[in-house]
């Protein structure tokens, strides 16, 4: 989990590590548009190359999906944290919504430079035998391959409604999973449940497999292969 963490301040020695392997787009959040600004200007100091606003968490108070959920509310903070960054910014979006596309051109016109679908489904898990559920905020984030083709979907539509590049995240672990992403309109991809359960080689394998696939396929790069589902 990354919303439990000790605080931006605290991870100023583990940027200046990360930063020497390469890239490293970095993820924040905040309940309102200040917070998300001093908190993505911090992270631009620390050498991050890109900022992701976390607009998106299902099961935080106040936070995430509560206030990313509304359009206004994207643009504006999107916007304050344009205005404070020189880095790109880039938006995380709700999949609970009615509207991804429309939460999209939100933070497109608040100045991102790319959005990323989707963060997790708003989810719950009950114990029958204690006849309450599992998890004490009662509400957790459903992640893995259970959510890809909801993630593809998405990805999907906002290729369609925006001119800004789309990113695809949502139970990815092969090189296949991968492959919808882009086809659909993804511009790039993000790994997350396939890295606890199969270790950081899981990059690899991915890579590995997409190359022989465009190779097979004839496809010279990735950007030939975004969207072409959709024509």
């Amino acid at each position: 989990m990354g919303l439990p963490n000790p605080g931006i301040d605290l991870f100023a020695e583990e940027m200046a590590v990360a930063v020497r392997a390469g890239p490293v787009i970095g993820s924040v959040f905040g309940s309102n548009a200040k917070e998300f600004a001093e908190l993505a200007a911090k992270m631009e100091d620390y050498g991050a190359s890109a900022v992701e606003l976390n607009l998106s968490c299902p099961h935080a108070e106040g936070y995430g999906a509560e206030i990313g959920s509304d359009p206004k509310n994207v643009r504006s903070i999107v916007s304050a944290v344009s205005s404070s960054v020189d880095v790109p910014v880039w938006a995380k979006l709700t999949p609970n919504t009615s509207s991804i596309s429309e939460l999209g051109r939100a933070a497109e016109d608040g100045g991102a430079e790319a959005v990323v679908a989707i963060n997790t489904l708003k989810a719950i898990v009950i114990s029958a035998e204690l006849r309450k559920p599992v998890l004490s905020n009662r509400f957790g984030g459903l992640s893995g391959p259970a959510v890809k083709p909801v993630g593809i979907r998405a990805v999907y539509d906002l290729r369609g409604a925006l001119s800004i590049p789309v990113v695809g995240v949502g139970g990815i672990s092969d090189w296949r999973d991968a492959a919808e992403y882009i086809l659909a309109g993804a511009s790039a991809f993000q790994v997350g449940s396939a890295v606890g359960t199969r270790g950081p080689k899981v990059f690899g394998e991915i890579n590995r497999g997409l190359e022989m696939f465009m190779s097979d396929h004839g496809y010279g790069s990735v950007a030939e292969m975004v969207g072409v589902a959709r024509e």
